[in-house]
């Protein structure tokens, strides 16, 4: 409980947890499209102008869980309520709930049947994001880990597209494998160490073998969600099938749980098992990279693009995570909230095209830039994002995360280069088609460009691309205290195994 920051008064997080499971409670009992609709889009913005003011009582100096809350929750078992936040999570917690009111907005004429299910969904599926990256006991954070499947499984299985029903029950069950996975490592490390609070499971003397097994559970668990290369293909029919705002969710914030779990639980908790198996996890990463670049270029369905895409960005995720340096993580870390960013408004774009045209496939979306120049003026920067053009968010990211690799080895960091080449070749790829086609356009004259709403939607991505790229040194500062004491805890303990050999010999 040291590492603990308690906040006195207004408990902010919890506030920030049940603010939208409140809301979503309010939609069991009053009727009506349009009041679920404002409902909804009142209390997501609520929750994420309150979250802001995480950021004036943060201290980015300190590697402490802050605004922590602690409360007995099952004192048999030892479970209680315990949240927290640190210079890992906080960034994520804002991503979660800035993106929240524009999925809203992004659903607000798309979605036209079972209008107050819909947003009940979302706002459930809120709490149980927010809840998973603040939660400090297993039990809770397990309990938000499942929470967050069933809204997400109905919002593909009943606002879906023509193949709901497969994409639906395919991204349950590859999820549920991994949750039964994460639910034994979790139990295993309870009957070790008595107790459900995840800092004091940290940094202890497990055994070699206990921390293997239990990383091979906590791994699998969340490569399902990242989802890794070649536990990936549940992604594409998710995403394809989706509606607007699911695929956004999915993208911007659900693939972001399966890094967050790495860096959270598998460095600190399996330290040995994690530098023993590191190296074929980055080559996994490579594997991922390469491959979500050669298939998103094979794609003719926009959606399916990006949703390829996702695997080779998060791949640098992964890359940047497990070559354990202060360099490689950060990017890694902000690489998240740039992927977040970027390949969520991409799926907007995508939504706010498949509303008029009916259809994503490239063919039928060709030359639209004649009509809808504000619509291509937001794709094309969101593009030169993906692929990480100098002075755009995902540059910093990937800069990061190569010098981070160059540090460690230079060969895998040239075996991740073309993956760059990759993402500008199939991005550009695209934004040639959308914007200019070839000399045999269909018509495209019907079509009218963004309106007042839309513009609203995409504006916001479209400073953080800027903000990020020019200027990401406050969001370095944020996560930095956070990581250089991670890696000064990993250094600290392989002088203490390397003393114990010497000792033990």
């Amino acid at each position: 409980m040291d590492l603990l920051l308690i906040k006195e008064g207004f408990p902010l997080l919890s506030f920030l947890i049940f603010l939208p499971l409140v809301g979503a409670l309010v939609l069991l009992f009053c009727h009506g499209e349009t009041f679920a609709r404002l409902w909804t889009l009142v209390i997501t913005s609520l929750t994420a102008i309150c979250s802001l003011s995480l950021l004036s009582g943060f201290d980015p100096a300190s590697s402490k869980y802050q605004f922590a809350e602690a409360y007995t929750w099952i004192p048999r078992l030892n479970i209680n309520y315990i949240v927290g936040m640190d210079g890992i999570s906080i960034l994520l917690v804002l991503l979660t709930t800035l993106i929240m009111p524009f999925c809203v907005l992004a659903s607000w004429k798309y979605i036209q049947q079972r209008v107050t299910p819909f947003m009940f969904c979302l706002l459930t599926m809120e709490t149980a994001m927010i809840g998973v990256f603040v939660a400090l006991d297993f039990a809770l954070f397990y309990i938000f880990w499942e929470f967050m499947l069933i809204p997400m499984y109905l919002l593909i299985a009943v606002w879906g597209g023509p193949r709901k029903a497969y994409a639906s029950i395919k991204f349950f069950l590859y999820t549920l494998a991994g949750s039964v996975l994460l639910l034994v490592a979790i139990i295993a490390l309870y009957l070790k160490s008595g107790s459900f609070f995840i800092p004091e499971m940290m940094w202890q003397p497990y055994s070699l073998v206990f921390q293997v097994l239990v990383f091979l559970a906590f791994f699998l668990a969340f490569a399902i969600k990242v989802p890794m290369f070649p536990f990936h293909t549940w992604l594409p029919a998710a995403h394809v099938e989706a509606p607007t705002a699911g695929s956004v969710i999915l993208a911007s914030v659900l693939l972001k749980m399966g890094t967050y779990g790495m860096l959270r639980f598998c460095l600190p908790i399996t330290p040995d098992a994690t530098m023993l198996l590191a190296q074929p996890i980055l080559w996994l990463s490579i594997a991922g990279i390469l491959y979500g670049g050669f298939t998103a270029l094979a794609q003719q369905d926009m959606k399916k693009l990006i949703a390829y895409s996702s695997v080779g960005h998060m791949g640098f995720v992964t890359l940047g995570l497990f070559i354990l340096n202060t360099r490689g993580i950060e990017g890694a870390m902000l690489q998240m909230i740039n992927h977040g960013v970027t390949t969520g408004a991409l799926f907007l774009c995508v939504g706010m095209i498949y509303e008029r045209t009916h259809s994503r496939e490239l063919a039928l979306a060709t030359g639209v830039g004649k009509y809808m120049p504000w619509f291509v003026t937001f794709l094309a920067f969101f593009s030169l994002s993906s692929f990480g053009f100098p002075g755009t968010n995902s540059f910093i990211g990937e800069f990061l995360v190569l010098a981070g690799t160059f540090e460690h080895n230079t060969f895998l960091a040239l075996a991740a280069i073309p993956g760059a080449v990759l993402a500008a070749a199939y991005m550009l790829r695209m934004l040639q088609k959308v914007v200019w086609g070839g000399t045999a356009n269909p018509d495209q004259s019907y079509l009218k460009d963004l309106g007042v709403r839309e513009i609203v939607v995409l504006a916001p991505f479209l400073l953080f691309v800027f903000w990020i790229g020019l200027g990401p040194q406050p969001f370095l500062d944020l996560i930095h205290t956070s990581v250089s004491t991670l890696i000064d805890q990993l250094h600290h303990w392989q002088q203490q195994q390397q003393v114990a050999a010497v000792l033990w010999y």
